[in-house]
């Protein structure tokens, strides 16, 4: 038996003797990874297979729940080799939606489908199917899928916020909080990185107030602002590009089953005969590197502040070499 099927067993026990009851959340992608330390392919699977049982449904703005399952709608369960496969199985209806179909709604099961599966994955007919509605009727609410993608943008950067209390913090603080408030949510939806644009900056409301944050606090140093703007993109730059990386690696594990751990425990001899000739490299391979994203953004978040400290610096000395 396969590890997705021995988990999606175990919550279907769960389901069975009444200690999840319908309604109630199942633990969702992030959580199964990390409960049974399976990789987020894994997790897909173990939920695919809840719901391809017809045990779970999702709901928009909530998550994956335990669905109304009637004694004849839940059969004893076939083995594995007798049931379809995730992609031949057809996903259960859902049921209506409570209170009509939304633009809320809509870009709730939007999001959810974004985080759990990927943007790849997101289409207007996925949507819909998700909502138990008519393609077309999502129309009447989101003008097409671009428009849908700038409206969850924009939900989710309302998780985006500052305090009173923050406004008192140092420049360097200020910024800390809000390269952390950014990569927070980029590490919740780690599609939102991808989807947001450098070049061509999608007008996103709710992002202005993380903008206006950086802006003025770079401003109140008494950098120009020219120097402002590029020091504010430099910084939203780092943060999102290291964030690709989420995104990147999820792709991964869904394709090979394999977590980046994994991965190079598998690469190693290769690695090894390449940087045979190379010391440093070579020192670093058998010493091995304990790998972190979220290590990793801190290191540069601090080299990048570090830089921005010099040019507060040499600004504020040429502005008092002027006055005097």
């Amino acid at each position: 038996m396969d590890r997705y099927e021995q988990i999606a067993g175990e919550l279907r026990q769960r389901i069975e003797r009444g200690e999840l009851r319908p309604g109630d959340r199942v633990p969702s992608t992030r959580e199964i990874t990390r409960r049974w330390n399976v990789a987020m392919a894994t997790a897909t699977k173990v939920l695919a297979e809840l719901r391809g049982q017809g045990l779970v449904r999702a709901v928009p703005g909530v998550g994956t729940v335990v669905a109304e399952v009637t004694e004849a709608a839940a059969p004893t369960r076939a083995p594995a080799s007798a049931r379809p496969s995730a992609g031949e199985r057809q996903i259960p209806r859902r049921l209506t939606v409570e209170g009509g179909l939304t633009t809320d709604r809509i870009v709730a099961a939007a999001v959810e489908i974004a985080d759990s599966e990927g943007l790849d994955a997101l289409s207007m007919r996925r949507v819909a199917a998700e909502l138990d509605a008519a393609t077309m009727s999502l129309y009447r609410h989101v003008p097409d899928k671009d428009g849908l993608v700038n409206l969850m943008m924009e939900q989710v950067f309302t998780a985006v916020g500052f305090s009173a209390a923050d406004a008192e913090l140092p420049w360097r603080a200020r910024l800390e909080l809000a390269a952390r408030l950014l990569w927070d949510v980029f590490r919740a939806h780690p599609w939102l990185a991808s989807a947001l644009s450098m070049t061509r900056p999608q007008p996103l409301s709710n992002a202005l107030p993380f903008g206006e944050w950086v802006l003025s606090t770079l401003a109140a140093e008494g950098l120009d602002l020219q120097t402002v703007l590029t020091a504010y993109l430099t910084l939203f730059n780092y943060v999102r590009g290291t964030a690709l990386n989420l995104e990147m690696e999820a792709a991964a594990e869904a394709a090979t089953g394999q977590d980046a751990e994994a991965w190079m425990d598998q690469q190693e001899p290769q690695f090894m005969e390449l940087v045979a000739e190379h010391p440093t490299f070579l020192r670093l391979t058998r010493e091995g590197y304990d790998f972190d994203l979220d290590q990793l953004f801190e290191f540069g978040l601090q080299r990048l502040l570090d830089g921005f400290a010099a040019l507060i610096d040499s600004t504020a000395q040429r502005s008092s070499s002027a006055r005097s």
